[in-house]
Formats: C-alpha cells, structure tokens, sequence
C-alpha cells in the first residue's frame, strides 16, 4: 500500500505518520511506500522500513497535484492549510491554499481517474468552523453549513466538492471536521483557538500563559491522539456504510475555558492556574462569539469515532504524549 500526506510536517501530520508507521498499514494491507509532502520538508521516520519520499510542496501551485499523484497513492490524507486568523488576516492566500489547492488535487485525481480508472481513498480534514452563530448545543449532524470566517467557508466549499467528486466516482472521499486540537505541543501558531491549548500546555511546564476571552466562552475540543485516530479509522471504513453525506462532525469534549482551567487545577494544582494571564483581544473575542459549543456527532458515533469523555483525559493524553507521563 502507498499513503500520500499532504501536510506532512505540521503536528498532526507528523503524529500520523508515526502512527502509520507503527501500526504498519490500514485496511488489512501492509504500508510499503509514503510520500510526504509539506511546504517544507517533511523528516523522514527512520524507524519505517518501506520506501519513504519526503519532499517540499505547495499544492496551491498549479501543476504540483499532478506530480503528487503520479504515482498513484492508494490512500491520500489532506491535511495541508492556513490557520483560521491567518485565514481571516490575508484573503487571497486564504482561498489560494484552502481553496484552490484542494480544488487542483481533486482535479487532478479526476483526470486521472478518466485516464486509466485511478480512485483513491481521500480522507480530508475539514473543521467546526463550517457552521457559525446562531447555534443551537448540541449541534445536529444535519445541522447547516453557516460559516462566519473566510477559512470557515473555504473548508465548506471543500466540503461540497469533496462531496461532488465522490457522487461522480472521481474517488471515494471522506471528510473529517475536526473539534478544536488541544492540547497541541510545541510553540503557539496563528490560529485563533490557539489559547485554548496555550492556556494549558504553558502552566504544565511552568510558564505563563495569556487568556484573551471570558471563561465563559464554550467550545469542542479533541486530543491530538483522537485526532490522528479519526484520520486513520476513516481511511478504514467501508464508506458504503457512511452514504452520500460524506462530511462527518467528529465526536469530542464540550467545555468551558472555566471548565478547562478547573480541570487544570485538579491536574496540575493552583500554582498552574496562577500562570494564565487575562489579557482580553477584541478579535480573538469576537471570532470565538460565533464558534461551535458542541456537536451531537451521533452519526461519527455510531461508525465507531471515538474521543476523550472530558478535558482531565486530555490533559492526561499531553502529559502522557508529550511530558513523559508525569509532570
């Protein structure tokens, strides 16, 4: 089997390779052959005893998807974009690499697919940003796509051509709209939800941390773990099971940013919660206004998706992935 990951060098694509790796393949074939691709250079797992081509790409330039499938990848995994502030901050770089660069590689899978019958497995990470205040809580699968955010509609509009292409048997698509990812490791990025790990991942070693909404504010969260584990049981399922509606709500933890904090503080004690600084961002807050406060996820439920049950297990999960089991 050959996996494609476009997107390979951010947290969860690293994470997923990784997992790849050590499982050994998905479907009940054995992994022989990754390519991974990211608009830096992707390392290389070491550990993988396959073949392994790691390269630097960016999918929003015209002729790159063709390149990337050449050769045929059994399974394709498109995780690459912009985060949602950067999304909302520069327009045309939004809709260049959200947008189009999605469009080239579904186009470039259907020319394909019209040359010699090529139909990949596409699991594509969506997100909660498709639907946008009003919101009822929780939300229902059959809720509809209201986004407020550029990068919000750039993932719905995925969404629809996902859908579209799959109709037309160009391949057999999947999409994924991931909760917010927390806690994420490493230094804070331009996403606007960043604060919801930075408020977290920054007290357990000892560092402060700056909160700049209410802690009344609610919103869905998912583990980096769960995450990866709803990329890789998509790739796995028979699709014939999901229907025509082929864009899930992925289960996940709905919570406070007081909830969080408590749940801290039972983790990690009070010294931890004394770190976070309030500095309140008008834009941050008024971004967040209109976010998601929880999905029913019934339907991802029911084809065997699975989450953490509250923001203690993931706390637990970072500390254990990420601070070697203990603090």
């Amino acid at each position: 089997m050959h996996i494609l990951i476009i997107g390979a060098a951010g947290m969860v694509g690293r994470k997923l390779t990784a997992r790849l790796v050590a499982e050994g393949g998905i479907k009940g074939r054995s992994l022989e052959k990754l390519t991974l691709v990211d608009v830096i250079k992707p390392e290389t797992p070491q550990e993988f005893a396959g073949v392994v081509v790691a390269r630097e790409a960016d999918l929003s330039t015209q002729g790159e998807a063709e390149k990337l499938i050449q050769s045929r990848p059994d399974v394709i995994f498109h995780l690459a974009a912009i985060v949602s502030a950067e999304a909302e901050l520069d327009f045309d770089k939004g809709y260049r690499v959200n947008l189009d660069g999605t469009r080239y590689l579904f186009d470039a899978i259907r020319i394909a697919h019209d040359q010699d019958g090529y139909r990949p497995r596409v699991v594509f990470t969506s997100s909660i940003a498709v639907v946008g205040a009003p919101l009822p809580y929780p939300i229902p699968d059959d809720f509809h796509l209201t986004p407020l955010t550029s990068y919000g509609t750039q993932k719905a509009i995925s969404e629809l051509l996902l859908s579209d292409y799959t109709r037309r048997g160009f391949f057999d698509g999947i999409g994924i709209r991931l909760p917010t990812v927390c806690i994420r490791p490493g230094k804070p990025n331009k996403a606007a939800s960043g604060f919801f790990s930075n408020i977290l991942r920054e007290p357990l070693i000892g560092q402060e941390a700056v909160l700049p909404v209410s802690e009344d504010v609610r919103h869905w969260h998912t583990s980096p773990r769960s995450a990866v584990g709803y990329l890789i049981h998509a790739a796995n399922l028979d699709l014939e099971t999901v229907g025509p509606r082929r864009n899930l709500s992925m289960p996940g933890v709905s919570a406070t940013v007081g909830e969080q904090i408590e749940a801290l503080r039972r983790v990690a004690g009070d010294r931890a919660v004394r770190l976070i600084r309030r500095v309140p961002d008008e834009m941050i807050m008024k971004m967040v206004s209109g976010w998601a406060p929880g999905f029913e996820a019934k339907r991802a439920t029911e084809l065997g998706f699975t989450a953490e049950k509250n923001f203690d297990e993931i706390i637990r999960v970072h500390i254990e992935d990420e601070l070697g089991g203990s603090l």
